[in-house]
């Protein structure tokens, strides 16, 4: 267990090509013993965005504060404080800031290991280890 403000934890830059003005905080991962889950509080600044991409693992996103958009191959959903996000796997996606406020929200995703669908290789998520910093 622990108990500990999300601003305690470091800020850091989303590292992975594509990215801008994106950064991140790992609130819970596997280091701090959690068998499932990570939780992490992205903040992606005005203008900024993390890289388009995709995975074997969902996202589960409930937006803290700020505005922006889900944008998928098909199109840029618009959302808002309080809004709940859902990205199955396989689904390519990012998170853009379209507002004028820093836009922050959580992120969770599993630790499971899971075969990509396209290789035929085990993979880990590394983006749930906290060892990654990528989203």
């Amino acid at each position: 267990m622990k108990i500990k403000h999300y601003q305690q934890y470091p800020l850091e830059k989303v590292t992975m090509e594509g990215a801008r003005k994106a950064y991140i905080r790992w609130l819970v991962s596997e280091k701090d013993g959690a068998p499932n889950f990570a939780m992490r509080l992205f903040e992606v600044e005005p203008g900024g965005f993390t890289p388009f991409h995709s995975h074997s693992w969902e996202h589960e996103n409930f937006i803290v504060e700020g505005e922006g958009a889900l944008v998928t191959e098909d199109e840029e959903i618009p959302f808002k404080p309080g809004d709940v996000i859902y990205v199955p796997p396989f689904m390519k996606h990012n998170y853009k800031n379209t507002g004028e406020s820093t836009l922050k929200f959580l992120c969770m995703i599993p630790h499971n290991k899971k075969e990509e669908k396209k290789d035929t290789k085990k993979k880990i998520n590394p983006f749930a280890s906290g060892k990654a910093n990528n989203c």
